[in-house]
């Protein structure tokens, strides 16, 4: 199923209520990546196919941050970048990225002691298509995250808050 770009916040949300996650007040990690991992595996219309792979990615973050309350979270983040924005005749012009992030905020625990202060804050990027490439994609990231335990003590621990956000990155 491919959904227009501007859709992309409602397309998770709706994803989100089927699996009976509230978007503000997430009770279960592991069912939000769920349903994270069932979105990412939509394609998104509107993408700027001249940047090939690099056009439509995912990257898990954690942390400590200030925009967060100073709270503790778990960010889950698809990029992706768009053909139809920007000035077409400029002579260097670059697709728009934008992000949809799902932000899980957490208040500090003795189990996710050590979350914001990681030598490795999130997966990376990942860019692959979606399909079989991009369901392997993210177990990969999901048994990297599993490496730290403060991260994986975030997947057991109930969010004191979440929200969802879409907007261009740059």
């Amino acid at each position: 199923m491919q959904i227009p770009w501007r859709s992309s916040l409602d397309a998770f949300a709706q994803i989100l209520r089927r699996c009976g996650i509230e978007q503000s007040s997430v009770t279960d990690v592991q069912a939000a990546w769920g349903a994270f991992a069932e979105f990412l595996q939509l394609d998104i219309d509107g993408i700027d196919s001249a940047l090939d792979s690099d056009a439509d990615g995912f990257i898990a973050q954690w942390g400590r941050r200030s925009w967060a309350d100073n709270r503790l979270i778990l960010t889950f983040t698809r990029q992706i970048a768009i053909a139809d924005l920007g000035d077409h005749d400029a002579p260097y012009r670059e697709p728009e990225l934008w992000q949809l992030d799902f932000e899980l905020a957490f208040d500090d625990d003795a189990d996710l002691i050590g979350l914001d202060s990681l030598d490795v804050q999130n997966t990376g990027f990942r860019f692959a298509p979606t399909g079989p490439l991009r369901a392997a994609a993210l177990a990969d990231a999901w048994a990297e995250m599993q490496q730290h335990p403060p991260v994986r003590a975030a997947w057991v621990a109930t969010p004191a808050s979440s929200s969802l956000s879409f907007e261009c990155a740059c």
